[in-house]
């Protein structure tokens, strides 16, 4: 005991006690550049290399279905998730339609750090196209996403839903990938494009080069109709609504809205880490997060659109039948700093 308590002196009296704690290495999978997901990642990472918390090897580019599996197995420490990922490698679905046996295990090990969202859906046309509804959709040429994946199917039941018309019988749809969007848009291969955008958008912004153009609001009964409603609660979406003088665009682009507001559907998404991490290192990285929050929303024009620490179920699409659970040391984190976490989101 003697010698253990001269040891303490000892070190006390050298300053070790005083030196940094080493920042844990991390790796982190996201998306390519560009949008909401490679900017949460990247401005993390930055903040709390700064912070001394934790060096992160951002790997960007990724699919991020693959990522979140990764995380899921414990092959890597953090990922971007869309939400609706978590839901379907639960059920076994989709993409994960190998993992039918182990899904929900699987699903079950995912932990969420913070939320976001990935942009909202955007109909927008030419004014040259004289579109300025949804009701003047059927029978026109609609660029609607990529060739697969989420955003196809998203686009095609949004204009079920909202303009009455299906692909194939109601209207013509055109799919290209994304690296070719800003290309078939400018060429105006498209009557009207309905793909996801931040806002205000890069490629909107981009688009007037050959015109100006008009976005067009959901129809505000449409909206607030129980049939869209339902759809866009279910997982990985929510309904977002945002002044149209709010949006950021200029003179170029028109908001065509009945009463000023802006109405669309987000993708909704968080960063998602392995239930295993431990809660100290959980809450460390969301309090860094909240301290740089404000920094994360003027990176980008439409960065202050993502909902960057908004907690509320509906708004980022926790709760109900998604099965995604804040990390408790996250939750630790946003309750200290005096935001509240739904009780059906913690774990």
């Amino acid at each position: 005991m003697v010698k253990s308590l001269k040891l303490a002196a000892l070190v006390a009296a050298l300053g070790v006690a005083a030196l940094p704690v080493q920042a844990a290495n991390l790796t982190a999978e996201t998306t390519a550049g560009g949008g909401a997901p490679h900017l949460s990642v990247t401005h993390f990472a930055e903040a709390a290399a700064a912070e001394g918390v934790a060096d992160l090897q951002v790997l960007a580019g990724q699919t991020l279905t693959n990522s979140v599996l990764n995380v899921a197995e414990g092959k890597s420490d953090m990922a971007s998730a869309p939400l609706i990922l978590p839901f379907l490698l639960k059920l076994g679905a989709g993409p994960y339609a190998a993992k039918k046996k182990e899904g929900a295990e699987l699903s079950a090990n995912l932990r969420a750090l913070w939320p976001y969202n990935f942009g909202g859906f955007a109909l927008l046309a030419f004014d040259s196209k004289g579109i300025t509804s949804w009701d003047q959709l059927a029978g026109k040429t609609i660029y609607n996403g990529p060739p697969r994946g989420a955003a196809l199917t998203m686009s095609r039941n949004m204009l079920q839903l909202v303009a009455g018309i299906k692909e194939g019988t109601d209207y013509k749809g055109i799919q290209v990938n994304w690296g070719q969007r800003t290309k078939t848009v400018l060429e105006g291969a498209a009557d009207a494009t309905l793909i996801p955008a931040t806002i205000p958008s890069d490629w909107i912004v981009a688009a007037q080069a050959a015109g100006k153009v008009t976005v067009i609001s959901i129809p505000k009964e449409k909206f607030e109709g129980e049939p869209f409603q339902r759809w866009a609660t279910a997982p990985g979406m929510a309904p977002l609504e945002i002044k149209a003088t709010d949006m950021g665009y200029g003179d170029g682009v028109t908001i065509v809205s009945e009463d000023g507001i802006y109405r669309t559907v987000v993708t909704t998404g968080a960063e998602v880490v392995n239930k295993s991490m431990s809660d100290e290192m959980a809450k460390s990285l969301v309090s860094v997060y909240i301290k740089h929050m404000e920094g994360l929303k003027a990176k980008a024009p439409w960065a202050k659109h993502l909902n960057v620490g908004v907690l509320d179920a509906k708004a980022s699409g926790f709760c109900g039948a998604n099965p995604l659970k804040y990390h408790a040391g996250a939750v630790a984190a946003w309750e200290e700093a005096g935001y509240t976490v739904p009780d059906c989101a913690k774990p």
